[in-house]
């Protein structure tokens, strides 16, 4: 990123990862997540559910999908850069160094447009604090960028950042998508004490984090305001098919679509588009 801002192109609940049983319907962007993640390399226990980022530390009510990218649903909370942004940043995907002090930290996710389709080449810029709460303002400490993969996703290799006065844990972030304006945002850990008290602080940021790999595991998926065509209408379901829209299937139920049987892999309710050939993530062959 140069000093004008502007990038060049480039290559549920947090204690079960799952999400919770309701009569309501199964996000699109979960769906799609989970197929991602079936081929993706990063925690299974936070691929098998969506990113969270809505956590009340002082109610303890539970966490909502947020954001929760629904075919045109808002993207991303954009938030201040703060006085420690560097341009010019090194590209890589782990900034950890020898003898560099902290809590490991991994963060996980993808990155979506409005039709809750993931974007490849996306470029995120990654900063933050060190253990101390400190900032490497002469050097590139903890500072790096990369880019998505052709299936959306990212992975960061860090370490926990400390606290400094007047803010709670934070990492911060910038992305842009190919052409598209940059968005600067910041991610939260949940259950914080200091979360109640920085004005900054955004629920809607809040990671699922977890304890893991001998450090802490977090994901978060974005939504970036990037226009996307959602692709073709739903697949006409063939005669003799079993497999309905608008039914409420459980684990283990079967059903049969064009000729083949299959069993379901988790609770949803089946919605146009989501075929069983179609989501791996909802549907088993057999």
């Amino acid at each position: 990123m140069d000093e004008a801002g502007t990038y060049g192109t480039g290559p549920d609940d947090p204690g079960t990862g799952r999400e919770p049983e309701s009569p309501r319907l199964v996000r699109r962007k979960t769906v799609l997540r989970a197929a991602l993640a079936a081929t993706a390399a990063i925690p299974v226990a936070l691929a098998a559910g969506p990113a969270l980022a809505r956590t009340s530390a002082a109610s303890g009510s539970a966490p909502q999908l947020t954001p929760s990218c629904d075919d045109g649903d808002d993207p991303t909370p954009e938030q201040t850069e703060g006085p420690y942004f560097k341009p010019n940043s090194p590209q890589r995907t782990s900034l950890l160094e020898p003898g560099l002090p902290g809590t490991p930290l991994t963060v996980t996710g993808y990155v979506f447009g409005r039709a809750c389709l993931p974007l490849s080449g996306v470029l995120l810029d990654f900063w933050q604090a060190d253990t101390n709460g400190a900032y490497d303002n002469t050097g590139y400490r903890l500072r790096g960028h990369q880019f998505t993969d052709s299936r959306g996703s990212f992975a960061l290799t860090t370490i926990v950042p400390g606290l400094y006065p007047g803010r709670t844990r934070h990492v911060h972030v910038k992305l842009q998508a190919p052409g598209r304006p940059v968005l600067t945002t910041q991610l939260y850990f949940p259950n914080e004490p200091r979360n109640s008290t920085d004005t900054i602080f955004d629920p809607r940021l809040v990671m699922t984090v977890r304890d893991g790999g001998g450090g802490r595991e977090a994901a978060f998926d974005f939504v970036l305001d990037v226009p996307q065509d959602p692709g073709p209408g739903p697949t006409p379901i063939p005669p003799g098919g079993t497999w309905t829209v608008g039914v409420t299937y459980r684990a283990g139920d079967r059903v049969t679509y064009a000729g083949r049987a299959y069993v379901c892999l988790q609770a949803h309710t089946a919605q146009p588009g989501w075929e069983p050939p179609a989501v791996p993530a909802l549907w088993r062959a057999g």
